[in-house]
């Protein structure tokens, strides 16, 4: 494995060692070594030693967990016929598996994700076969039928001792605790296939019939014509990593940013033939309002925080600058101190006479690595982080949501839900599963310093505490009072981010580089 050497300059960066064969180190990309790595597939060397712990870089001395956490993620394997196709949610035997014995779409991206850096891309194509199969049953909840793309949000195998036979069985909300379809699940497989495409160079898979006809199933779902006058997706509480309700109905960040980026991987998979013609059409027109929409309303800033609180309401033309009717006083007190001078995020959610202005990590993350935020905007996310350090990653990364609902708003809006009390699972709790996703945002910012410091936090408690799901309290002190242990997306969550700090062409697969045509002609934020 190529090394790469830093000097002691005082902001850590090198000159480019690419003429010696050598991957630059996380701090020594510039502009064009980022564009680089994001446009070049990097080939599969099936033969080169895989990371079992042992350093890979003169940089990255490996810690100690390294280890422990791929056995631990070996171990949540689930074979189908004596082929691994995914892994378990968590191996917790200390309590009642509900669900968490299923592999779960979303939750096994950073696996796969793991194993593909890790030159074992064969559990990602089974998976993948897997899922698309089963995205083509028939799928009905009580008396309704799902829409034909919908794509499964977990799967169980059974295992039948006498006949020595094995099933799969899927679940596409109709067992979920609130019934909701997951809406993610589609976009997470369309951005999985376009990381095994680019990290393996093998472009069969996603070319074979069945994986085209999964995509457009998808983009046909997304893409058709109802009432809607905005380019986002609407969608019901409990749809995505959210699985509860928490008031992200609506327009929810999460859901817009992964949109954006299925329909960026989309673009680039499918066939131009007679029946992927008239899809990429349709997508073209749905990326350019999509991002122009994004951009301009669901952004905040100090200087659009300040055009919000002098809002005029009941404007009715199309000059009117207040367009969806927002109250002023509606604004929480808490966003006032939260915003910092320099920085800014997407807010939760924007629909008529409603902004929910809570940060969600995911769905900021997603907006950078898909390039939905501009350079500028990816720019001040990471100042936000900075600034609000404490707040944002505390003792634990990452905060799903801040702030937490408190009181009477956390009765109103969750329904009382025991498990969502303030500064606990989503409702403000901690969840380690993020640190890939920052990671990854990071080295497409040019702040790895930031993944690296947030890595380096977790790292000193995870295998301690047993690789739970999530943590509680405001600094995510504490090991959450429902979370379970040994949590595979936890543990592969860590291992993913321990990747792309030492290897950043890694991050090619899961990132993508910005699109000159849906550069908007805006004015330069104030934040930047």
């Amino acid at each position: 494995m190529a090394t790469s050497k830093v000097d002691g300059t005082s902001n850590g960066s090198v000159k480019s060692k690419d003429e010696e064969g050598t991957t630059p180190s996380i701090f020594e990309i510039d502009d064009s070594d980022l564009t680089r790595l994001l446009e070049k597939p990097r080939p599969l060397n099936t033969e080169r030693k895989r990371w079992t712990g042992t350093p890979r870089s003169a940089c990255f001395e490996p810690h100690p967990i390294v280890g422990e956490a791929w056995e631990a993620l070996r171990r949540s394997i689930v074979n189908f016929r004596g082929q691994p196709v995914g892994t378990i949610a968590a191996l917790d035997n200390s309590s009642e598996e509900l669900n968490y014995d299923q592999v779960f779409v979303r939750d096994f991206v950073p696996s796969a994700l793991a194993f593909l850096m890790n030159g074992e891309p064969e559990i990602v194509k089974n998976f993948l076969l897997k899922t698309v199969f089963l995205q083509s049953r028939e799928k009905k909840v009580d008396n309704f039928k799902l829409g034909e793309g919908v794509m499964p949000a977990s799967f169980k195998v059974l295992h039948n001792p006498v006949r020595n036979t094995e099933t799969i069985l899927a679940d596409y909300g109709e067992s979920a605790i609130g019934r909701v379809a997951p809406v993610d699940s589609g976009f997470w497989w369309i951005i999985l296939l376009r990381a095994y495409t680019k990290s393996t160079g093998d472009t069969s898979l996603a070319e074979r019939p069945e994986m085209q006809r999964g995509i457009r199933l998808i983009m046909t779902l997304c893409l058709s014509e109802g009432f809607d006058t905005f380019p986002t997706l609407l969608c019901a509480d409990g749809c995505c990593m959210i699985d509860r309700r928490m008031g992200v109905y609506g327009y929810p960040i999460e859901i817009q940013a992964l949109f954006f980026m299925a329909l960026r991987c989309a673009l680039s998979l499918l066939k131009r033939d007679s029946e992927g013609n008239d899809c990429i059409d349709r997508i073209v027109k749905r990326l350019h309002a999509l991002s122009f929409h994004m951009r301009s309303y669901f952004w905040l800033d100090i200087k659009q925080l300040n055009d919000i609180y002098r809002y005029k309401t009941e404007e009715y033309s199309h000059t009117a600058v207040n367009k969806f009717n927002v109250i002023p006083d509606s604004l929480p007190d808490w966003v006032f101190d939260f915003m910092p001078t320099r920085g800014g995020y997407f807010i939760g959610n924007v629909s008529p006479a409603k902004m929910d202005f809570r940060w969600f990590c995911l769905g900021n993350c997603v907006a950078i690595l898909s390039s939905l935020a501009t350079p500028e905007q990816s720019s001040a996310i990471m100042d936000l982080i900075e600034s609000r350090w404490q707040e944002l990653v505390g003792e634990m990364p990452l905060k799903i949501c801040y702030p937490a609902m408190e009181s009477h708003e956390w009765r109103i809006v969750t329904g009382c839900d025991p498990k969502n009390t303030s500064w606990s699972y989503h409702n403000g709790g901690s969840w380690p599963v993020l640190l890939w996703l920052l990671t990854a945002a990071c080295i497409k910012a040019g702040r790895p310093q930031i993944a690296k410091r947030a890595t380096e936090l977790a790292e000193s408690r995870l295998l301690m505490d047993g690789w739970p799901e999530y943590y509680d309290g405001k600094m995510g002190r504490y090991i959450g009072k429902q979370a379970r242990k040994n949590q595979t997306w936890s543990i592969a969550g860590y291992l993913v981010a321990k990747m792309m700090l030492e290897d950043p062409s890694h991050l090619g697969m899961i990132a993508l580089e910005e699109d000159k045509q849906m550069k908007p002609q805006m004015k330069r934020s104030a934040s930047c």
